[in-house]
């Protein structure tokens, strides 16, 4: 029979890391996870000019770069696939080529690193020919429900892989449900931990992520799925259907803009943990404000990372997780 997806909770917690996750805290290094860019040339290192300090890795340099970070403490990735020669369709085919950066990515590090946390971004918009996140109608619009199932298609595949835990960013609707029965039905319910950008803003702090990752669409926005900046209500409607979906952990996504939204989380979704992403423009504005003299980039960082703390997030997506891996010793 069947589990419900009600019933499943220990992919929440199968980790030890998922498990720490589980509490609030002052921040530590178990808090953070590190981004990064997985492209498809596995011996290149290519830095992302508007992203200081940031690049695309080949799966063969992973080793080189993420061991000594290891060694200081690092816990946790996120990984995102950059292809750049692979070829894109409609349906965003090469997000689960077995071949492909991020799976291979998957394997790699599980056999390098054992116990090191793996997420991965799931989403279809680096893979699209359109550059959209899901599937569309002929007319441009989004197609919900097969748009769904093809996110939950990756999802399987990345936690087949052994991905320790899948966090979608596509903003689809119905997709967590989608891929939280998928796990289930393939007997990684218990095994593989479901997080969703469930508040995914329509921001301008993205933009140096998209240099990054050459996920820009190719017409018009997002807007008609990523939430509004000024729509609280819908945020918190989102965040309570991902609860009610099977999320193990719910995102909010940037994070200092609207460390309100991740406040209400700590009451919406307060037996959950919370993750928040500082995302790239948020990180390019600290960095650029230290270069040009206005402040210390460590005062600064702390500073807006304890705010992110205080709000209420257990878990910081964090461009300056190596950094932190220095601070946090002193």
């Amino acid at each position: 029979m069947a589990l419900e997806i009600s019933s499943v909770l220990q992919g929440g917690y199968n980790h030890p890391l998922s498990r720490q996750w589980q509490s609030r805290r002052a921040l530590d290094k178990s808090m953070l996870m590190y981004p990064i860019f997985i492209t498809d040339d596995p011996n290149v290192c290519v830095e992302i000019p508007s992203l200081p300090g940031q690049c695309r890795w080949g799966v063969d340099r992973l080793e080189g770069f993420l061991g000594p970070l290891v060694g200081k403490g690092l816990q946790s990735v996120i990984l995102f696939g950059v292809p750049l020669t692979c070829e894109k369709d409609a349906r965003g085919t090469p997000a689960d080529d077995p071949n492909g950066p991020v799976i291979l990515a998957i394997k790699k590090l599980r056999a390098l690193f054992p116990t090191l946390f793996i997420a991965t971004d799931v989403c279809l918009c680096e893979y699209t020919s359109h550059g959209h996140c899901g599937i569309l109608h002929e007319d441009g619009t989004i197609n919900a429900p097969p748009s769904a199932e093809r996110i939950a298609e990756v999802a399987l595949a990345y936690a087949k892989a052994g991905a320790h835990c899948v966090a979608p960013s596509d903003m689809m609707d119905g997709r967590i449900r989608a891929i939280k029965r998928k796990l289930i039905d393939n007997g990684l319910g218990n095994r593989c931990l479901l997080m969703s950008y469930s508040a995914k803003f329509a921001s301008g702090l993205y933009g140096p992520f998209r240099d990054a990752a050459g996920s820009a669409p190719a017409f018009g926005d997002r807007k008609c799925y990523q939430l509004p900046p000024n729509a609280k209500g819908l945020a918190r409607r989102a965040i309570q259907r991902d609860t009610a979906e099977g999320a193990d952990i719910i995102m909010i996504k940037p994070a200092l803009p609207y460390l309100d939204i991740i406040s209400d989380a700590t009451q919406l979704a307060r037996d959950y943990p919370l993750a928040a992403y500082q995302v790239s423009g948020e990180y390019a504005m600290v960095v650029a404000g230290a270069r040009a003299g206005v402040y210390d980039l460590r005062v600064m960082a702390f500073e807006t990372t304890q705010s992110i703390v205080r709000a209420g997030a257990t878990l910081i997506l964090s461009y300056f997780t190596p950094q932190f891996l220095d601070w946090l010793e002193v």
